[in-house]
């Protein structure tokens, strides 16, 4: 009995060990989604400052073509007075050329407002882009640790499905299907152990005389209260 409960013990550890493995397993593509996810999010911030660029430059060229067009309009306004014969044309085409002057004025402000901008906008963008980069590294960097990491667990699984083949293969039929039936309604835990008087499954106390007789190893018993198979561990020992 004493050889088959120790096959039991190590049975239960390894199962959960594998639930635990599995667990892990589970959650590390998540933490590679919320890599994406964060790589994705910085790129939209960095293309944001892209397109802004790309638009104040197309307004920059607006503005030069219409700065371009006032500059021709001002000049042969101006050649347009040498052909003048009353003062009352040469004062409208003096007031024509102050116009034109004002908005073509305008139109330079404007250009110089804007080559400011775009100034500031493309350090800010190169130090984003330099900043992109270093992402893109780490998400790369996190992504084969994680991988690797998920590898490692595959063998790790691979490994704990034939111990627990060997386990099964060494345990008797009618304590196995004890075993699966208290470890169905026990979350996954059927064997536990016991320390002065305390299941470590339900964290109860069991009787004086049934701790006593756990210590002999004489029987498979069950805890009273949550009926797992329970094993006398003496942890001022062991732990």
């Amino acid at each position: 009995m004493r050889e088959q409960l120790s096959f039991l013990i190590e049975l239960q550890k390894v199962e959960t060990q594998q639930s635990r493995v599995n667990i892990k397993k589970k959650e590390l593509p998540n933490r590679i989604l919320k890599l994406e996810e964060a790589l994705a999010a910085f790129n939209v911030r960095v293309e944001e400052d892209r397109k802004k660029l790309d638009e104040l430059e197309r307004k920059h060229r607006e503005d030069e073509e219409k700065l371009k067009r006032g500059n021709e309009g001002l000049k042969k306004t101006k050649e347009r007075l040498l052909e003048v014969k009353t003062n009352r044309e040469y004062q409208a085409i003096l007031k024509e050329i102050e116009t034109i002057e004002r908005k073509n004025s305008e139109i330079e402000d404007e250009i110089i407002s804007l080559l400011e901008e775009i100034d500031g906008i493309k350090v800010v963008l190169k130090t984003k882009e330099k900043e992109l980069e270093t992402h893109k590294q780490q998400y790369e960097q996190g992504k084969k640790k994680i991988e690797e990491e998920m590898s490692s667990l595959d063998a790790d699984l691979l490994a704990c499905e034939q111990r627990i083949h060997d386990y099964r293969m060494r345990i008797n039929d009618d304590l196995l299907k004890r075993y699966e039936t208290i470890k169905a309604v026990n979350n996954g835990l059927a064997v536990v152990s016991v320390w002065k008087e305390v299941c470590d499954g339900c964290h109860m106390n069991i009787q004086p005389q049934l701790y006593n007789e756990l210590q002999k190893f004489s029987a498979l018993l069950s805890c009273p209260n949550c009926n797992r198979i329970i094993y006398w561990y003496n942890k001022g020992e062991n732990g």
